[in-house]
């Protein structure tokens, strides 16, 4: 094998049994109906709570989250909120809750102790558990009234809400997803995310963040501090410790050392990469500058490309098909080549060398420009040419047509391997 040279650049149906006859109401709301399980009643867009108006930072206080969550509740039938006391913290039994709100049912009644918070992610979870818990089971001892606790933040990251319902614990965000577990009783409401996570992720997953990203996922054995891994992704240090806090609250990272000598290590590459698969299906797909190279075949393309490019100094990094299929083989043959280019006269120049011609079909070369030298970052240099790092072949691949996101998904198991 050739060397290869790295360039330094629906909600569970069960209630949970019970005696005969016990009441039991589930609700499964959703941005289109809202559905009565169990009485097979469908519910138009009013039962479902609207998004938040645009917002670019936290701005919710306590008694606004809670509100909100007061005023979910009550739009659901049959169904009747009160808060019934606010900022419980004099006492033990107290401590840790910001709310009780009395909650009725269809004639049942229970308590939903309320703890808000700014941002949950799955970090901050197993404390959050564990300090609701403990204020529930204090509170359960001097009142007769069932207990549900439920946590209220203005934003829940999808991990945080997943290890929140397999611990039976409500949520509410600000972005109006509601999950209330209790005996006989269940209401989930699945809605987007707000747009303040909306907004932190897709930051994440773009620029100079995006680089510190791609050199954690193509080393993920190894350990870095915020100067290491900087100097590899050839990005501030500043903007290294903000990628990796962010990557600590998603709880995907290791953590070992204190201070200036603390290193981190990705301990979940895979989720990492399906978050960012998830921000670029959401995105448009960059434009392509389409050409047809003359009088060259197929299999000769990718080295006359390459050459005609490094004869006049053009970085350039081959991608999609016509490298995943060097890397992990899938197709018979591949007849168009795409790749990255940063744009110039230099570029240009060597296109109209090689009788380039602009087309809008019958296209053997594929141009995607480039903002940045970034976007070449860790491309691999085989056989005489330089490919795309894997990392971007992949995500290249999800972009394209026809094929494509099943050579992505085949490239994914055999070359990226997580």
């Amino acid at each position: 094998m050739a060397e290869i040279r790295h360039e330094a650049r629906g909600a569970a149906r069960e209630l949970g049994g019970g005696p005969p006859g016990r009441q039991k109401i589930a609700f499964l709301l959703n941005s289109k109906y809202c559905d009565f399980l169990e009485n097979s009643i469908e519910y138009g867009n009013s039962l479902c709570s609207k998004l938040p108006k645009s917002m670019l930072e936290l701005t919710m206080t306590e008694h606004q989250l809670v509100s909100r969550l007061v005023e979910a509740l009550r739009e659901i039938p049959d169904v009747h909120a009160d808060v019934g006391r606010w900022e419980l913290s004099g006492g033990r039994s107290d401590r840790g809750l910001d709310a009780v709100v009395d909650l009725r049912v269809a004639g049942k009644s229970l308590a939903v102790l309320v703890e808000a918070k700014r941002a949950v992610y799955p970090r901050d979870v197993r404390q959050v558990i564990w300090q609701i818990r403990d204020a529930s089971r204090a509170w359960s001892g001097s009142h007769p009234s069932e207990v549900v606790s439920l946590i209220a933040a203005e934003s829940i990251s999808p991990g945080a809400k997943e290890l929140l319902r397999s611990e039976g614990v409500g949520y509410y965000d600000s972005g109006g997803s509601l999950y209330l577990p209790a005996p006989g009783i269940y209401l989930y409401i699945d809605k987007p995310p707000p747009k303040t996570l909306v907004k932190s992720i897709r930051s994440l997953f773009s620029g100079r963040r995006a680089q510190a990203l791609h050199a954690l996922l193509l080393h993920r054995q190894a350990w870095f501090g915020v100067t290491e891994l900087a100097q590899l992704a050839q990005v501030s240090p500043a903007t290294t410790s903000q990628v990796l806090t962010e990557l600590e609250r998603f709880d995907w990272l290791e953590a070992r050392g204190q201070g200036p000598s603390k290193e981190r290590h990705l301990r979940e590459p895979a989720a990492l990469l399906d978050a960012w698969v998830k921000q670029v299906k959401g995105e448009q797909a960059p434009t392509l500058r389409r050409y047809y190279v003359p009088a060259t075949k197929p299999d000769a393309l990718p080295m006359r490309v390459a050459e005609a490019f490094e004869r006049l100094g053009v970085e350039y990094a081959i991608s999609h098909e016509a490298a995943a299929q060097r890397l992990a083989p899938f197709l018979s043959s591949v007849s168009q080549v795409r790749l990255r280019l940063l744009p110039g006269r230099a570029s240009d120049d060597a296109l109209a060398e090689l009788g380039a011609r602009p087309v809008t079909e019958g296209t053997n070369l594929a141009v995607i420009e480039t903002k940045s030298a970034g976007e070449l970052m860790f491309r691999e240099r085989l056989e005489g040419l330089w490919l795309a790092s894997p990392i971007q072949i992949y995500l290249d691949l999800l972009r394209g047509e026809g094929r494509s996101k099943e050579i992505a998904e085949h490239f994914r198991k055999e070359r990226i391997g997580f």
